[in-house]
């Protein structure tokens, strides 16, 4: 039997994937049947693991990118939760808790759950980011992980992350910031985010978001190889004989395509399209808001606008792939397959669907 077409990008507005890069997707297919879980055995996929690594590090500016530790994971959950495991493994309380703003990814539900740690979910400004108090008022001695979101899913918001590592580190805990999202829009954004900005122990950054690298490819870094040991299990069957991921085998077509991504891309080619991404976020949120909508002023391309319900399923409808925020606002995110000409046709949907 012939197989679908697979899903046309042309409507959808509300993914954060996107189209992979042409190079991309050639090296994903190159390396489909490799195994960066077993580095001692696929050993050309495993140097181009380091190299993944350096590159995300570069972007995440971190002090010393050949040296940086971590790994291309199966996407922004698996690197969370990875995050969470690292954490709690290093804390000697018995029963530790993670703190995480309201805004935080779902991801870190499912870790608590898996790890059996205490989730404490605090709650967020009216910008939608972190509050600090609340954030100090959360931890204790049992506190292992102080979450910060760069790019949240919802409004792409960044927290405080500077103030956010300094109330973890005088707590004992370890400070986490998700940039699943955010992290290859960031760099070329005024916001203070990354190991640069703050002594941050491990980040989350996915190539296959805005990285234009096929999925699944995410990512883990770690400020320092301490981060990674804590996650170390021994393999005794395998040549490699331990590792730190969570999945074990995966496919080099995560990793080569990512290597692949960035090197085409970074650091000019991810600079165009924040930029352009970021116009087209704005034009979207004025065009919005010109018709009456209460729109949310977008920090990061990412536009989320308050829609009557029969507005909304009228553009699912016809065909957009839009998504709502918790308060059941539209939400739009402009990744690099998002044109002006699309958002200027989704306007005129929503023109019709007014009239």
């Amino acid at each position: 039997m012939q197989q679908p077409e697979p899903q046309s990008f042309d409507r959808v507005l509300s993914s954060m994937c996107t189209e992979p890069h042409p190079a991309a997707r050639e090296a994903a297919e190159r390396y489909l049947a490799t195994n960066p879980g077993d580095p001692a055995t696929y050993e050309a996929v495993a140097e181009l693991e380091t190299r993944a690594v350096e590159l995300l590090a570069t972007l995440a500016d971190h002090p010393e990118p050949t040296d940086a530790a971590g790994y291309v994971t199966a996407g922004g959950t698996e690197a969370n939760v990875q995050a969470v495991r690292s954490a709690r493994n290093r804390h000697d309380a018995s029963d530790a808790n993670v703190v995480v703003p309201e805004s935080g990814h779902f991801s870190f539900h499912k870790a608590a759950e898996l790890l059996d740690v205490e989730l404490r979910t605090v709650p967020v400004d009216g910008d939608y980011r972190a509050r600090t108090d609340a954030v100090a008022a959360a931890v204790d001695d049992a506190t292992a992980l102080v979450v910060g979101v760069a790019g949240s899913t919802e409004y792409g918001r960044v927290d405080p992350i500077p103030a956010l590592t300094e109330i973890a580190h005088d707590a004992g805990a370890m400070m986490h910031v998700d940039a699943a999202w955010g992290g290859f829009v960031l760099p070329f954004a005024d916001r203070a985010w990354s190991f640069g900005d703050a002594p941050i122990d491990t980040l989350t950054i996915d190539p296959h978001k805005f990285g234009q690298a096929p999925v699944p490819a995410g990512g883990l870094l770690a400020r320092e190889p301490a981060a990674m040991d804590a996650l170390a299990v021994d393999t005794p069957y395998l040549e490699t004989r331990s590792q730190a991921t969570l999945t074990g085998t995966r496919s080099g077509a995560g990793v080569a395509g990512a290597v692949a991504a960035m090197e085409a891309l970074w650091p000019d080619g991810y600079r165009e399209t924040a930029e352009r991404a970021t116009d087209d976020a704005a034009w979207l949120a004025d065009a919005l808001a010109e018709r009456g909508y209460d729109v949310v002023e977008p920090t990061l391309p990412l536009v989320a606008a308050a829609l009557p319900e029969a507005e909304f399923d009228a553009l699912r409808e016809a065909g957009w792939k839009v998504s709502r925020t918790a308060a059941g606002e539209l939400r739009v995110v402009c990744m690099p397959h998002v044109t002006r000409d699309a958002l200027r046709a989704f306007v005129a949907d929503l023109d019709r669907i007014r009239a």
